[in-house]
This record gives C-alpha cells, structure tokens and sequence, in this order.
C-alpha cells in the first residue's frame, strides 16, 4: 500500500499538534494513516487505500459509516435549525425520556460532553451525596483522562499514573484487581465507612475485553448497600453496545446506583451522560448543590443523532444483526486460534470482540467457550484466561503491535492498534465482511 499523502500529513501535524494526534491512541507506529472519509462498514485514507473498519470510532459507531436515513435527516434538519442556542430543546427531553424507560438504573439522566466528563461528574456526585472521598476502582479499568482515576497501586500504595496530578488526588483512590472478591471486600472492611463509591466497567473495555467471574458484581452491589456507598457502572464502552437497549446492567441483572455513558448515545456526536436514581442525580445543580454544567451539554444535533439513533435501533434489527455477526465472528476465531495459536484467548459479547495474546493455554480446548471468554469455572482456559488488568497486561503487545497490526493493515483491515481497546461489529456490516476478516486473522497468525 502506497501512503505518502499520510506521512505527509503526519508530518505537517508534528509541528502543529503535539506527537501529531489529538489522542494518543491514535499514534501508530511509524505514523498513522490519516482517514479521508467513511464508507459502510470501511474507511478509505488520504491515499486512496481502503479498510475493513472493525475500530468504529473506538465504539460510537454502532451504524458504521452508513447513519440509517432517519439519523441522517434528523441531524440535517437540526443543524440548518441553527448550531446551537445556550437553552433547552426539546429533542434533549426526548432522548433523556428514552433512556430512562429502557436503562434499569435511570430515572433521571445529565447530558454533558464526553465519557471522560461523566465519569469525573458522577466521581463528583457521589462524594457530595455521600459526604465522603473515597472511590475505588479497578486496576486496569479506564474511566477517561481524570485526576482521580488516573491511579496506579493498590490499598496504601498508590500514585498517580501521569505527571501533573499531586500525589494528594491519589489517595482517596483504592484501586483493587477486577474480578478479586477478597480484595474488594477487605477494602470495605478498613474503609468502609469513608467510600463514596465504586466505580467500574461491567466488562473491562479499555483493557482487552475482561467478563466479570461469576457473582463479582452481585458482590460489589451487596458491599456498596451495606456500607451505604454507591455503585458505579461506567457504561461509556458498554452502553447501547452490550445487552442492547437495556445496556450491560441489564444482561448482567445487575442495577447500579449511577451510570456513565458515551459514545453511542451521542449517535456517533460527542457526548457524555450521567444518569441513576432521581434522589441522586438530583444533587446535581440547579436542583441540588453538587455543581455540574458545559456550554455545550445537551448540544442539539448530538441529542437528535442519539435519540434517532436508539429509536432505529428499539424499532429494526439492528442488535439481533450485530449481535449475530460478532457471535459468527468470535467462533471464527475461536476455531482459528485453536488451530494456529492455541495459547491466544478470544473475549467478547455482543458485538464486541477481541483476540487476545495470552503466553500460556490449556493442554486440551475441548469443551471451551465457544464465542468469547466467559470466565465459566469448568472452561478448559478457566486459568488461562485474564481475569483483571494486569492479566492483559502480561499479554503479549508487542508481539501484536509490531507484528500482527501491520500484517492485518496490510490485508485492508483496520483494527486497534494494541492489546487494550477493543474491537466492534456495526449494522453496516455483513456476513462477507466478517469472513474476510477471519480470513484475514487466519493468514496474520
């Protein structure tokens, strides 16, 4: 593949942009192919070269590239209406209406920006409905570039992640291993009465695609209730994408106090939302005293691209087809790593996929979860699959990002760039596409 017009443009973008990208994902080695247009289920770069698009956007992207007719036009209309206005709107009452009746834990619901917003709001929220500090977290959970996430260590031994965040913001952080009930609940033993909350993915999302054991969540929920301490799910990744309408908490049963979102309930726009029970998302101003507000929060044509969204979706087949195509997907790969790289783990649910690039397997997979990891105590990988961060961590990324990345770009499919992110089915794609990337997988391992 030809890319001088991308390496042009990276280099242009060094000497305006820091490291040439806007998010640091986005910086692939030796430099990115920048992206001309979307088209369906692919994406053509500034030279001309065309992929299968299984990163989506990092997830919004639920239609592909392709926003069915009613998304289109109602994003049309409310742009030539005006930008936006600096007061309410009705569609942002409709999709905040929509919402609430399909996601188990909203009965009130703010919209603001980005998922990083909401999860530093809802932070906010539950320190000032609590009157406490304390939040925990998971090792290796993402919740967006904030100072009180942005924690690595464990109980009495944390710091921050990054420069530019004083030591002090660390602790009042816990973060504790996902999927380790021990730990969680020795946590709530010695601080119990300070945690405001605990904040997590119900599926890590950032760090490969890790399924809580079983149990782990009903845990979390019985801990946060007996010590008067609220349960977070951050839904930013998960949100629309997993258990479809209903979100991850519903296919897991499991109702938390406050839920993060993004991605696809902004229909592809930038977007955040906090949303939980009335009696605490009322804390929120004006109607309570936790201040929360953003010029551009419940911006029009994002509120109109959510709710058209979700609308197409509640009313066609849009999950049964995109659920359908990751299943096929994941038992492509299953079968295509038991064959070429036996110790390799696939994870997902729902749309969501990912080949892991785990260093050890079992001697024998029969018996195996057949479309993705699903922590099952008599799966052959039982012990081999990750249970938590650090697990994903230990994978071998290197291995996929100088080796099997290129080698996967090369055969026209985009997929993220390493071990973390993970990697989504969209209504704009078909069975072919699919076998063309397990074709594809096939030839890179």
């Amino acid at each position: 593949m030809n890319h001088d017009s991308s390496r042009e443009l990276y280099d242009r973008a060094l000497s305006s942009i820091p490291g040439g990208v806007n998010s640091s994902v986005r910086a692939i080695r030796p430099y990115p192919f920048f992206i001309e247009r979307g088209d369906g289920g692919h994406v053509i770069d500034a030279d001309g070269n065309r992929y299968l698009d299984f990163v989506n956007g990092y997830g919004p992207l639920l239609y592909g590239h392709d926003l069915p007719q009613p998304v289109q036009s109602a994003v049309q209309s409310t742009v030539s209406e005006g930008p936006m206005y600096g007061a309410p709107t009705e569609i942002e009452v409709d999709l905040a209406e929509f919402v609430s009746r399909h996601v188990p834990s909203v009965e009130m619901i703010r919209f603001v920006n980005s998922g990083t917003e909401a999860t530093v709001s809802a932070i906010r929220l539950a320190r000032g409905y609590t009157g406490r500090d304390k939040i925990v977290v998971m090792q290796g959970g993402y919740h967006g570039a904030q100072e009180s996430t942005l924690v690595e260590g464990e109980d009495g031994h944390v710091h921050p992640s990054s420069p530019g965040i004083p030591e002090e913001f660390a602790q009042h952080t816990i973060p504790v291993p996902f999927n380790d009930v021990d730990a969680v609940q020795d946590v709530f033993a010695a601080h119990g009465d300070e945690i405001a909350a605990v904040l997590t993915e119900p599926i890590l999302g950032n760090t490969g695609i890790v399924h809580p054991v079983e149990g782990y969540h009903e845990t979390l929920r019985d801990l946060t209730e007996d010590h008067d301490a609220l349960l977070i799910f951050d839904e930013v990744i998960t949100g629309f994408r997993v258990g479809g309408l209903q979100c991850a908490q519903g296919k897991f049963g499991v109702t938390p106090d406050v839920t993060t979102f993004g991605k696809i309930v902004g229909g592809g726009f930038p977007v955040g939302a906090i949303g939980g029970k009335a009696e605490i998302i009322e804390q929120f101003t004006p109607a309570g005293e936790v201040f929360q507000s953003g010029t551009f929060s419940g911006h029009p044509v994002t509120m109109a691209a959510g709710y058209e969204s979700l609308k197409y979706a509640a009313e066609n087949d849009v999950y049964e087809h995109v659920n359908a195509l990751g299943e096929q997907l994941r038992e492509g790969l299953t079968e295509i790593v038991a064959d070429r790289a036996p110790s390799y783990t696939v994870a997902g649910t729902d749309s969501m996929f990912k080949v892991l690039f785990t260093r050890e397997g079992p001697d024998s997979t029969e018996g195996q979860c057949e479309a993705g990891c699903r922590q099952r105590p008599d799966c052959p990988r039982y012990d081999h699959c990750p249970k938590n961060g650090a697990d994903v961590a230990d994978c071998e990324d290197e291995r996929w990002e100088r080796l099997f990345w290129p080698a996967m770009k090369e055969q026209g499919i985009f997929l993220t760039v390493n071990q973390y992110e993970s990697q989504f089915v969209s209504y704009a794609h078909t069975e072919e596409d699919v076998e063309t990337l397990l074709s594809a997988y096939e030839e890179a391992l």
